[in-house]
């Protein structure tokens, strides 16, 4: 059994938020990065019978590039963009992992909300500027 685990919390990152671009006026082009940029599979115990259980975990890079996220509009699509990387990280996990105890879509849910934390602080900031 494996347990699918999807990271997005900036203490697991080394940089949660980098510049990526630069727009007209100079600004840094928030991101988020969501762990590492590869599957990493760490067994974190064993069943009764001696069954590894795994934690894996896996990254992708979501970028604001080309949205204004101090908007409603901007920040919608920026949600989107990290929404959908989470469900296709979860996907990839489950097919690598497919007799894990968490589904892809819980797996997505939980990834999205841990990530939303860190997104939301971004369009804060880009509201205030």
């Amino acid at each position: 059994m494996s347990k699918k685990m999807f990271v997005m919390a900036a203490g697991a990152v080394a940089a949660a938020v980098m510049g990526a671009g630069v727009l007209a006026q100079n600004v840094p082009m928030p991101e988020v990065t969501v762990e590492s940029h590869r599957m990493v599979a760490t067994t974190i115990g064993r069943t009764s019978s001696g069954v590894p259980i795994v934690d894996v975990s896996m990254g992708y890079t979501v970028s604001a590039q080309g949205l204004d996220i101090g908007t409603p509009i901007g920040a919608r699509a920026f949600e989107a963009r990290v929404s959908d990387a989470a469900k296709a990280a979860c996907q990839e996990i489950g097919k690598r992992y497919p007799n894990s105890t968490t589904s892809d879509a819980e797996c997505a849910r939980a990834a999205t909300d841990k990530a939303m934390v860190k997104v939301h602080q971004l369009e804060d900031a880009a509201t205030k500027k």
